[in-house]
């Protein structure tokens, strides 16, 4: 079978560990401003990231339990942001930590990277402008 290149981004989803739920739901709103809708699924306490109709990306969920390790060491996780500069404010004043400062990755923009509520680190990622 020949090696087939899919014509999109790779990553259709992505679970952000956590180990306190509520915490974990009031750092991402906080920071991030975003909505989430929370239920469980197979048993384990999830988080999902409201999604925009007609809206590109990978979709994003919290997820609790016993196979979601909180850790800064692995992959890491990018998310879009519109002003880097205020996310990494909102992040230090509900409690998370900056790793990696802001920092001009030419014409990627802006990256940065956090620690959050639960001990994950994660990328920050604004166009240039």
């Amino acid at each position: 079978m020949p090696f087939m290149v899919v014509p999109a981004n790779p990553v259709v989803h992505a679970e952000i560990p956590v180990t306190n739920m509520d915490r974990a739901l009031r750092f991402y709103s906080g920071v991030l401003g975003l909505e989430f809708e929370r239920r469980k699924v197979d048993g384990y306490d999830m988080a999902f990231a409201t999604r925009w109709a007609g809206a590109t990306g990978a979709s994003l969920a919290l997820a609790c339990g016993d196979v979601y390790v909180p850790g800064k060491s692995g992959p890491i996780l990018y998310l879009d942001v519109a002003d880097i500069d205020a996310v990494l404010v909102r992040a230090e004043a509900a409690g998370g930590r900056i790793l990696y400062p802001k920092t001009h990755a030419g014409e990627a923009g802006f990256i940065a990277e956090i620690e959050d509520s639960e001990g994950n680190r994660m990328g920050l990622s604004a166009e240039a402008g």
